[in-house]
């Protein structure tokens, strides 16, 4: 028998796995799984887990990638924030260095994103090379 290869949706209508074998399903898994395999042997590209399965009113079941998720950019900016922050008290605040102001505005920026009081910027600023403390060229007092 020719090895063949078998989809298992779930209840969600996504691929729950894979399982590929040249032996018969039923002698393998119970009845209600097998009953939810779906043959993809000749699906090209071969759905993998987290695809989507849709089955049309004809009997046919077509799949597909699963979307990668967006993140927003203010929840960039939070996670960047939070961050920088830290990084910031380690390398300034611990030590009661004054904080750099390009590293303030940075952070500055970072609020705003966040917050929703910038809402012209697609990207989030670039970190200041003195962020964590490793430049020390007279912007530390």
């Amino acid at each position: 028998m020719t090895a063949k290869t078998y989809a298992w949706i779930d209840p969600q209508g996504l691929v729950g796995q894979t399982i590929t074998t040249d032996a018969d399903l039923s002698t393998l898994y119970a009845p209600d799984f097998v009953a939810a395999c779906v043959d993809v042997t000749s699906v090209t590209p071969q759905p993998t887990q987290h695809w989507t399965a849709t089955k049309s009113t004809a009997g046919m079941w077509s799949f597909a990638a699963p979307v990668a998720a967006t993140v927003s950019l203010a929840t960039q900016a939070k996670s960047a924030l939070t961050a920088a922050a830290s990084a910031t008290w380690e390398a300034y605040g611990m030590y009661g260095e004054t904080t750099p102001a390009d590293v303030v505005t940075y952070l500055k920026a970072l609020q705003a994103i966040a917050n929703g009081t910038d809402t012209t910027s697609t990207a989030l600023p670039a970190a200041p090379t003195d962020l964590n403390g490793t430049t020390t060229t007279g912007t530390t007092t």
